[in-house]
């Protein structure tokens, strides 16, 4: 991925992405990861003047981002679309029969593919996908793996079809969990980033962009 002056980065998902955003302030980053990549951009990209908007909603998943695509993305003529969604698909269906279940999964596929398709039919912009992470503290969440898995590999396989870049959250944060314990990143369910949470995932994008 490659950034160009004013460009307009779009980050848009869940409550990973949302991190507690003021919705009524369309310029509001939230706390999270988005405004940490914002100040990075900003330190070493000055001369660009970048604008960042966070589109992200708590609770949010695949098929709530489809039904907002429109308003909360084409319209916004982004120049670069970073997508995190997923893990409210796998938690919201723990301990219920659709969990794993293939029919739910080729919905899942094919809502992902429409947003891509749009954007890529509707707007110039670049894509970043971040795959849905959980960690294994509490121990229970290492239930949701085959869930998340299947998930991740439709994630990645699309990523791959439509040539898009791809950040492999799952395998570096539960890496770096292995150096720090996944308290550290995740506090105590697995899934909302504490700040050193937050600080890794927006190094990982940060990377991506400086390594392109």
């Amino acid at each position: 991925m490659l950034l160009s002056e004013s460009d307009r980065i779009l980050f848009i998902g869940d409550s990973v992405t949302d991190a507690g955003r003021k919705r009524r302030c369309s310029y509001d980053l939230g706390n999270g990861y988005p405004k940490m990549v914002a100040g990075m951009l900003e330190a070493l990209y000055p001369e660009l003047k970048l604008t960042v908007l966070n589109r992200g909603i708590s609770g949010n998943k695949i098929h709530n981002l489809e039904e907002r695509w429109q308003k909360d993305c084409i319209n916004l003529k982004p120049d670069i679309v970073s997508i995190l969604i997923g893990i409210n698909d796998t938690w919201h269906r723990v301990g219920t029969p659709s969990f794993g279940d293939e029919e739910v999964l080729r919905r899942f596929e094919a809502r992902y593919r429409k947003i891509l398709e749009q954007t890529k039919e509707q707007t110039h912009a670049q894509i970043v996908i971040l795959e849905p992470f959980v960690l294994h503290y509490p121990i229970d969440r290492k239930d949701w793996r085959y869930d998340l898995d299947l998930r991740r590999r439709i994630i990645e396989r699309l990523a791959h079809e439509f040539a898009v870049d791809y950040i492999r959250l799952d395998t570096l944060l539960n890496q770096q969990a292995k150096d720090v314990g996944e308290q550290t990143l995740t506090g105590t369910d697995g899934v909302h980033p504490t700040p050193a949470g937050h600080r890794a995932i927006a190094k990982a994008w940060v990377s991506m962009v400086e390594n392109n």
